[in-house]
């Protein structure tokens, strides 16, 4: 095509190495990562028989949540709370809360005993209308939230027979509220805070409604010294029978109470409230590795949920709940119910295994809760190696790190917690991934017997397959992996660009002395490069032990950011190409863009080789990230300057060969500059790949 013999030849050697890298280091075909050897198979696990846990929740918490708020036993006047007209009376609510002496801060324990008779009569009052008149008296003021339809479904819950469901309620108000406030706030606010508690101290909401109002939302949301519904329910401390349904109660008609205050604020300040937009979960394919539940995996969780040993028995009724949430198409139902409760099996498993019995409870409010933050990290508060990830093997840490706390995957639990989902939209092949993932995880701890005659079926036998072969999807490595692949694919349809005859051909004569500089020291960079793959390892099982390193994490970063401007570089070359042909073809090219385009294509023919060659050393850069830590300070400096310097340059390829711009006679002279800078650097023989050969010789000694 339109490629010099030398230019030809730069581009296969580049390519070609390019090419057998990726196949060395599973960068090819699905991206089938190289292991440091082979995942562990998931055997059945049972855990260590100790008395039967009836609770999660330590005594102070137990006490705050079950027994503080029955204590004082007088009766409250549903009149002085509100109105026949559905007004909350808000001062008989404030009145309840109290402070220390010092008045510094809230008296949390005598507020939720104060508030206890009068959540005693807002949930009689509740219980005492029928539907239509809570739609009617309560229902206007919910349009605040942005989702008033979802009060009238946990109005139901206060009635079920159903146990979950007061607890499943308050997980959806709580998130609804969450996400309303936030929008409240955005009223005087710049940038919402992520977490509730600081959105609840905030100046902004205290403008709106008031600190006392405040405090009483604190006491029932928004520290850990208080009732803390919030965070005790989302990460599965509570169990179906914990949570006092006059808590439920109280919170709906706190979420009423609010929606007044904000009219009678809108009005004053002529201000108008704004709803920021749902956020659609993406990606979600690159999730799907688990095909659809079929009614005999259902009846086989069925099966195992009551004879697992990672359930606790008090916690069942949140596994059944799911189920029936999935059967009927409630799929956010189901996925909350599954999140919260895998949290919490989990949570028994990582205080089994590293011998810490009391994290399975909540901490008090001087100490975190232990949450998937800390089940799935690499190491311990105190420094010790958690014992977790190695029990339950890299595909599960992969699957549950892709679902739960990688930046670019889904992060469905911090999406649903905070409100950021439109619940009945919510997609099924969540769902679906999770009941999957559940089955298997559930017959690891079943009775070895039974799991291996459940795993005879096809449809379990399928499951379990998948689910040891999983790999990380969402990974920051597995995201420069796919970003490499799709800019190699991107500039592998060049030679395929139409090109007129006559214009190859003055181009191919255009060729000058510092294009061939050009294309020798692509050559010569390529033949400094070592000969042989390195010995392949893990890059993304090394990633827990990597990813406290900021030198890792900045390597990483900026080589991602040199791929993502590779691509841009191929896509506006295409784009290009095939404009200024067509141009070209109808005669539509003045003098000076005839001669324009003859320099894109003599700058193309060098990008390709340049481009392949940039996308080699990302590749082998990336398979030994590892060695990165040992570089000392400065060699460190130097060797992020040097790939900053690659960074410029696609950063001013992207610019010089946008169609706004259309400067390609300067991106010769800046792809010479930008070569002899890799070719110096890669005499000192400082790169990782060079570093990795030099440590698996000493090795080798």
């Amino acid at each position: 095509m339109w490629h010099s013999a030398r230019g030809r030849g730069s581009r296969r050697v580049a390519a070609g190495r390019f090419a057998r890298v990726c196949s060395g280091l599973g960068l090819g075909g699905s991206l089938l990562r190289a292991r440091a050897g082979v995942a562990p198979s998931l055997r059945v696990v049972q855990m260590p028989i100790e008395d039967p846990i009836t609770t999660c929740l330590s005594p102070s918490v137990y006490d705050m949540i079950c027994k503080l708020g029955f204590e004082v036993r007088e009766s409250c006047d549903i009149s002085g709370i509100v109105t026949q007209r559905g007004e909350v009376c808000w001062p008989s609510i404030t009145a309840c809360v109290t402070y220390t002496q010092s008045a510094q801060s809230l008296d949390y324990r005598g507020t939720v005993r104060l508030l206890g008779p009068v959540c005693e009569a807002v949930h009689q009052h509740l219980l005492s209308l029928t539907k239509g008149e809570f739609d009617i008296r309560y229902v206007p003021w919910l349009q605040w939230t942005a989702f008033p339809e979802l009060f009238p479904e946990i109005f139901d819950a206060l009635g079920s027979l159903q146990c979950p469901a007061i607890p499943l309620g308050l997980m959806k108000l709580t998130a609804c509220l969450e996400r309303a406030l936030g929008d409240v706030y955005l009223l005087n606010g710049k940038e919402c805070p992520f977490l509730l508690r600081d959105l609840l101290a905030s100046e902004e909401l205290a403008a709106v409604f008031g600190r006392s109002v405040m405090d009483v939302l604190k006491v029932f949301v928004g520290s850990p010294c208080g009732l803390n519904l919030r965070n005790t329910l989302w990460h599965g401390f509570a169990s179906p029978h914990e949570i006092p349904p006059k808590y439920c109660s109280m919170m709906i008609l706190l979420t009423v109470g609010l929606g007044q205050l904000l009219k009678s604020y809108l009005q004053q300040t002529k201000l108008v409230l704004g709803h920021r937009p749902f956020i659609a979960l993406t990606n979600l394919e690159d999730l799907a590795i688990f095909p659809d539940v079929t009614s005999e995996v259902l009846s086989v969780l069925e099966e195992v949920v009551r004879k697992s040993t990672f359930i606790l028995k008090v916690m069942l009724p949140y596994w059944e709940a799911a189920l029936i949430g999935f059967r009927s198409h409630r799929f956010a139902d189901c996925a909350m119910l599954l999140l919260t409760q895998l949290e919490t099996g989990l949570r028994r498993v990582f205080a089994a295994v590293n011998q810490c019995p009391k994290r399975l409870l909540t901490a008090e409010s001087t100490a975190l809760y232990t949450t998937f933050d800390e089940i799935l990290a690499k190491h311990l508060d105190d420094g010790k190696i958690n014992q977790l990830p190695l029990f339950l093997g890299e595909p599960a840490m992969e699957f549950l790190w892709d679902f739960l706390n990688h930046q670019e995957g889904p992060r469905i639990r911090d999406h649903l917690s905070h409100g950021e989902i439109n619940l009945p939209e919510f997609p099924k092949e969540a769902a679906n991934q999770l009941l999957a993932f559940s089955v298997v995880l559930l017959l690891r701890f079943t009775d070895e017997d039974l799991s291996a005659a459940l795993k005879e079926k096809a449809a379990i036998k399928s499951l379990v397959g998948l689910a040891e072969g999983y790999h990380a999807h969402f990974h920051p490595v597995s995201q420069l992996k796919k970003q490499v692949l799709s800019c190699e694919k991107s500039i592998r349809v060049w030679p395929l660009l139409p090109l007129p005859e006559e214009a190859e051909e003055a181009a191919r004569l255009e060729g000058t002395s510092e294009t061939q500089a050009c294309e020798a020291l692509i050559t010569e960079i390529l033949r400094a490069l070592p000969p042989h793959l390195p010995e392949s390892r893990g890059v993304v099982s090394d990633w827990d032990s990597l990813s406290a390193e900021r030198t890792v994490l900045e390597v990483l970063t900026v080589l991602r950011n040199i791929s993502t401007h590779c691509a841009r570089v191929s896509s506006q070359v295409a784009a290009s190409v095939e404009l200024r042909y067509q141009q070209w073809v109808e005669r539509r090219l003045r003098s000076r863009q005839r001669q324009t385009y003859l320099h894109m294509l003599t700058s193309i023919k060098l990008l390709s080789p340049v481009l392949y060659l940039i996308l080699l050393l990302i590749a082998l850069e990336l398979v030994n990230i590892h060695v990165v830590h040992g570089k000392n300070t400065y060699e460190y400096q130097q060797y992020l300057k040097f790939l900053k310097s690659i960074l410029q340059y696609v950063e001013n390829l992207v610019t010089y060969t946008s169609q706004q711009e259309n400067k390609w006679n300067k991106t010769i002279n800046l792809t010479h500059t930008a070569l002899l800078k890799i070719w110096t650097f890669s005499k000192k023989k400082q790169m990782l790949i060079h570093l990795a050969k030099k440590s698996t010789s000493k090795g080798g000694l």
